[in-house]
Order: structure tokens, then sequence, then C-alpha cells
């Protein structure tokens, strides 16, 4: 991209509002635009019109080169950085347990919260946890499934549906035999 071009994609990107920078970083990052409301805690529809109104400022008509624009300007999206779910234990005199456990509660993302052994909402005790959802849940709104997991709950769906299908058949032949036909 030619020098001009640079500082020209610069001043039109420099002209977008912070949710409009925002949504577009996390377009180049090749999220839906559900994924990117779930991301921002926005509605789809405000993603849309954040991304419409940067089309317009940019000069652009498809979403994808209102991304690379920005991407080439600002860099990729950096997300929060993970903290570990590990609470130094010390005196807390002047705290609570139940605020300890909240606290505890909303750091973990791990299932557990270190040796309390709260059970904490985001993962709760399931005996086949190491299988995640094939849907958002609340601790992962977005599909970050390997492709080897999501081969496996295709063939465990298609394997349920076999066999529901088969007992239909199976009632139906039931009830032809019931009914003396």
């Amino acid at each position: 991209m030619p020098l001009e071009t640079d500082s020209r994609a610069a001043n039109l990107v420099a002209r977008l509002s912070k949710g409009q920078l925002d949504a577009l970083l996390l377009v180049d990052q090749h999220l839906s635009s559900k994924e990117i409301a779930v991301e921002l805690g926005i509605s789809p529809h405000t993603v849309d019109q954040r991304i419409r109104g940067a089309l317009q400022v940019l000069e652009v008509e498809r979403r994808a080169h209102a991304a690379r624009m920005v991407g080439q300007v600002h860099g990729p999206y950096q997300r929060l950085i993970h903290q570990t779910p590990h609470i130094e234990s010390g005196d807390s005199k002047g705290q609570p347990d139940e605020a300890v456990g909240l606290q505890i509660r909303h750091a973990d993302r791990a299932g557990r919260a270190g040796d309390l052994g709260v059970i904490t909402e985001q993962r709760p005790g399931a005996s086949w946890s190491f299988l995640p959802l094939p849907f958002a849940t609340r601790s992962r709104p977005r599909n970050e499934m390997s492709v080897g997991l999501r081969l496996v709950w295709i063939l465990l769906i298609a394997m349920g549906a076999t066999l529901s299908a088969g007992m239909y058949l199976a009632g139906l032949e039931s009830l032809a035999r019931m009914l003396g036909h």
C-alpha cells in the first residue's frame, strides 16, 4: 500500500467512534455480528448499526474491507488478559467469607474455586465436562471448539437422530400390530 493511501486510511479510521473501532476489530477476527454483540455486551442490531456507520465513514462497501483497514492501522484486537483463579489466602479480617466466595466465583473460569470446593455457575459439576456443549452458554459465548470436537458432536447428533427414527418406526410397527393390520 502506498504511503498516501496509508495516511488516507489512517485519517479515515481516526474519524471512527470507539464503538465502531471495537466492532471492526472483532470483524477482523472473523466474528459474526452475534458473536461481536456477546463480546461487547450489546445487541446484534447495534453491532450492525455501528458497522454500517463505519462503512460510510471509511467510504467502503464491505465490512471485511473496513475491518482490514482498521486492522492495518490499529493492529489486531487484544482481549483482556485472563487472570488466574487463585486468590492468596491471608488475613481477611475485614472481609467476610461470603465476599471472598463471591470474588472467587467470579474470578474462577476453570470450574472449581481453589480449596473451598465451590462449584461455580460457569461449569456445573458434570461427569462429561470434557465435551463442551455445541451451543453458546454463559461461560462460552462463542464457539471455540476444535474441528475434532465439532465432528464428535455431528456424529453424536447423527446417532441420536438414527436411534430416534428407529424407535419411532418400532412404535409405529407396534401400533399397527395392536390394531390388527
